[in-house]
């Protein structure tokens, strides 16, 4: 029994370490980036709206490749581009029209009812979807960027591992006080 307590203690101690690592470099890496973080060199991005379902849901984590030529994307690639200065969009190119200095991408959301209003620049492209996605992580990200997100996340698993590792001290004292007491009590017996 004390085995197998033990095992699941370690397996314990373990986890909350690897759930406080990971947490770690999320937030880390995030706000190193300025955003959301990289991974072996493709962006990951959260998706706020349901344009692109069911390519991808809402929520999801999406990879993205930034070191794509962006003027020789063609139709039916998701691009990720910005719209202005604030706001990143990932949709469906549709058309690609090319003049004497620009490619234009013409997008549209594949939930959408019509392409977007204006027309992509090649300038504008970040990256091109890379078909990696994971469901509903996204949520998990924003939260993270966040200033409430960064330090719950921060200060949660290290918490955990303080209560935990004060609990397991506790336990051991008390393992090592109860062979005292039986020790005492049988000397003053005799």
């Amino acid at each position: 029994m004390k085995t197998t307590l033990k095992w699941v203690s370690n397996i314990t101690s373990w986890l909350l370490f690897g759930i406080f690592i990971v947490m770690v470099f999320m937030v880390v890496t995030s706000k190193a980036s300025g955003g959301e973080p990289t991974f072996m060199g493709y962006q990951l991005k959260s998706v706020l709206s349901g344009s692109m379902e069911p390519t991808f849901d809402t929520g999801s984590i999406i990879a993205i490749d930034p070191s794509i030529n962006k003027e020789k994307l063609k139709k039916g690639d998701i691009i990720t581009f910005m719209e202005d200065a604030e706001k990143l969009i990932t949709h469906r190119i549709i058309e690609v029209k090319k003049t004497a200095n620009h490619v234009q991408y013409i997008t549209k959301g594949d939930n959408n009812d019509g392409a977007d209003i204006s027309p992509v620049l090649s300038e504008n492209v970040v990256g091109k979807y890379d078909g990696f996605n994971i469901p509903l992580l996204g949520y998990f990200m924003n939260f993270a960027n966040s200033k409430i997100g960064t330090a719950i996340l921060l200060i949660l698993p290290g918490l955990l591992l303080i209560i935990y590792s004060a609990y397991s001290i506790w336990k051991a004292i008390k393992e090592i006080e109860v062979p005292k007491k039986e020790e005492s009590s049988s000397t003053t017996s005799n």
